[in-house]
């Protein structure tokens, strides 16, 4: 049985809301920075690799970001349809604590660790210019 507190169901809601609205602020200015960044000539290989590792890093904070807003858009729709605050693996309910830390939990503590053992994260790629030699 999925949570049917309303007054939980409401700050989580609304915590969701919020953090929502700030990760599209970031990755709004994720953008606009990238759009800003020179393009001209940059002076000596130590500028390139300082301006390789400034477009690295962007590029992660927005995948970052995109994946939590894709996994509280999933929460969201949980509220939606009744089912927030079920293991969308086993069906069990999450514990409120669980959904406090964590309000875009879609597992239960035990699914988690099943799926973060099976799906590994992936590897960053190496940046541009620093690959090894085979």
């Amino acid at each position: 049985m999925a949570l049917q507190d309303t007054t939980h169901l409401t700050r989580l809601r609304a915590r969701l809301d919020e953090r929502a609205a700030v990760l599209r602020a970031e990755v709004e200015a994720l953008r606009a920075e990238e759009s800003e960044a020179p393009t001209g000539d940059v002076e000596d290989a130590g500028e390139q690799g300082e301006e390789r590792t400034r477009r690295a890093v962007r590029t992660v904070e927005q995948d970052r970001d995109t994946r939590e807003l894709l996994d509280i858009g999933a929460a969201l729709a949980r509220l939606d349809d009744g089912s927030y605050g079920e293991c969308v693996d086993c069906g069990v309910d999450i514990p409120l604590a669980r959904l406090d830390v964590q309000p875009a939990a879609a597992r239960c503590i035990e699914c988690q660790e099943r799926f973060e053992a099976s799906h590994p994260p992936l590897s960053p790629a190496p940046l541009p210019g620093t690959e090894r030699p085979r």
